[in-house]
């Protein structure tokens, strides 16, 4: 079978102004970025009219195998638009990170994928740079703060705002700077994080409009004085120019699937690191476009979705309407115990064994959140008809449908029976939140550790401890947790498979994010800023002598 990036290479697009056009946006809405990238007026965001049904995609537990979640989410969305149904597609944006690292190409597989594919990845319309300059200008100001006579008394021991950047370099997570003399700054200890980890991008995905976006940048606590006492992006002087600089970034990205129906892409915090969802204007933006709006949130359920519901719909006053599952034989399989080289042999004992991790989720989102289920398994030729079954039936005894989904190979066609079951499974409720905001931060913590990954207590370092204590008293308890985890597990343990039980969580470290309006809860080794794996991803990737981009994915 053809790649990925050869099928999206041949592909025929079509001008994004004709997709516009078929959104009913006229020109003046419409900034062309070329011929097949536009931006689009997120003023129209806040315009009230129609308020379509937002469907939110999932997925177990991730693996080596791959669960195809955006795959599915792309094919879902060209499959409602089959079956006669004005459906937008809401996703985030690709980090150059994990494009050049391990994960390859962001923009769905096969024959349900975004396109142009080779520019979602690379680049695409500068929006992650933008954030990536907004953060550093704040860097830069906080140390020419210090360097201008420290009028806001500013402890260097005590600055929390890191530099960042858009690639995975591990070399640069610790550093000092301010070397050579009076003249270079202050020497002090400093570090990197990956563009999507800083909380510029967090700030932009929660952002409800250009002026919302200006008040949370310049409530970022970015550094503490002497005695204690935080200080803020706009104590710098810094919010303006930063939002200055995201002007047009925070405009939503236009795109189009490979069936040539309407997609936006827009903002992109990892899920393990961040809060893992496209941004708050994108997704109003797109329920105001369309009936159906097709959006995921990253990684698993317990990860992205948590997230997506406790911070992202709680602040946006948004809630999905059904939840997709997304599973895979081959995943199942490996959280049953199978090595990664075996998973294409014939094995229903370990899909039996894995379905322990789906079983989790599952309960997760229809008992714990509320929202109607429907479990997609993304088809892979090596799956028998025994193991797919497996699953039905487990699916069956837990009282929701089970789908097999065909969109890599067929496209939309392959997702009509999944786009069906999720028309039929809609239905308008209430989220319940994991916790309620006026809960403390330790009570937070603790019912999503124990809700929702089922541990059996957390456990925090002294300096976890203290900051937690500090934030309390600084009038920061009342905001939501963000938890940074492994992705792999319901654990901080990538090595727990399945549904592990009988661990504690181990917060490490607790992070302020005031203008997003969480606080980051870190648990295990996470980093903040991912290295490179052995073989880079990036050793596969070329350009010919023409201009085509080669190995992406």
């Amino acid at each position: 079978m053809k790649s990925d990036i050869e099928i999206a290479q041949e592909a025929v697009l079509r001008p994004i102004t004709e997709i516009a056009a078929g959104l009913g946006l006229d020109d003046d809405h419409v900034i062309p970025y070329g011929r097949y990238k536009a931006k689009i007026d997120h003023r129209l965001a806040e315009a009230g009219g129609r308020q379509g049904r937002l469907i939110l995609v999932t997925a177990i537990s991730p693996t080596p195998a791959g669960e195809g979640k955006t795959t599915t989410s792309v094919g879902l969305a060209d499959a409602l638009c089959a079956l006669g149904k004005k459906t937008m597609l809401c996703l985030r944006e690709p980090s150059l990170g994990p494009v050049f690292g391990i994960k390859g190409g962001a923009a769905g597989g096969g024959y349900a994928q975004v396109v142009p594919m080779e520019d979602i990845n690379l680049h695409f319309t500068g929006d992650i740079h933008a954030i990536g300059a907004a953060n550093n200008l704040l860097a830069a100001m906080i140390d020419n703060s210090i360097q201008q006579g420290n009028p806001l008394h500013i402890d260097p021991r005590r600055i929390t705002w890191k530099r960042c950047m858009d690639m995975n370099d591990r070399q640069l997570r610790f550093i000092v700077d301010g070397l050579g003399g009076k003249a270079n700054g202050t020497p002090r200890e400093d570090g990197f994080d990956i563009t999507v980890a800083s909380e510029v991008m967090a700030v932009f995905c929660l952002a409800s409009s250009l002026h919302d976006l200006k008040e949370r940048l310049a409530r970022i606590v970015c550094a503490y004085t002497y005695d204690g006492q935080p200080v803020t992006a706009g104590q710098i002087g810094a919010a303006g120019a930063m939002a200055a600089l995201l002007k047009d970034a925070i405009d939503p990205n236009l795109v189009q699937t490979l069936e040539h129906n309407p997609a936006i892409i827009h903002g992109g915090p990892f899920a393990n690191i961040a809060h893992g969802c496209n941004s708050v204007m994108a997704t109003r933006l797109s329920l105001a476009l369309a009936d159906y709006v097709v959006t995921e949130a990253g990684f698993g359920a317990d990860l992205g979705a948590e997230k997506f519901l406790d911070i992202k719909c709680r602040a946006a006053g948004i809630a999905p309407a059904a939840c997709v599952l997304v599973a895979t034989v081959r995943a199942l399989k490996s959280h049953g115990g199978v090595a990664k080289a075996d998973l294409n042999q014939p094995n229903p004992a370990a899909v039996r064994a894995g379905l322990a991790n789906l079983g989790r989720h599952i309960e997760n989102m229809k008992d714990n959140f509320g929202l109607p289920v429907v479990v997609a398994v993304n088809a892979f030729p090596t799956d028998t008809e025994e193991e797919q079954a497996i699953v039905r039936d487990y699916c069956a005894g837990m009282g929701v449908p089970c789908v097999l989904s065909e969109v890599f190979a067929k496209g939309g066609e392959g997702g009509k029976a999944l786009a069906q079951a999720v028309l039929d499974s809609l239905e308008d409720r209430p989220i319940r939140y994991t916790y309620p905001l006026e809960a403390s931060l330790r009570e937070k913590i603790e019912a999503v550790a124990g809700k929702i990954y089922r541990a059996d207590g957390v456990d925090y370092s002294p300096a976890a401890a203290k900051t937690l204590d500090e934030l309390t008293a600084l009038g920061y308890g009342g905001l939501p947790v963000c938890i940074a985890k492994t992705q792999y597990s319901f654990s901080d343990n990538a090595a727990l498979k399945a549904a592990p039980t009988g661990f504690r969580m181990n917060v490490r470290e607790v992070r302020l994010a005031a203008g997003a309006g969480f606080v980051v809860v870190i648990c295990g080794s996470i980093m903040t800023m991912p290295g490179l794996p052995k073989t880079p991803a990036a050793v596969n990737i070329d350009v010919t002598d023409d201009g085509r981009i080669t190995g992406l994915f």
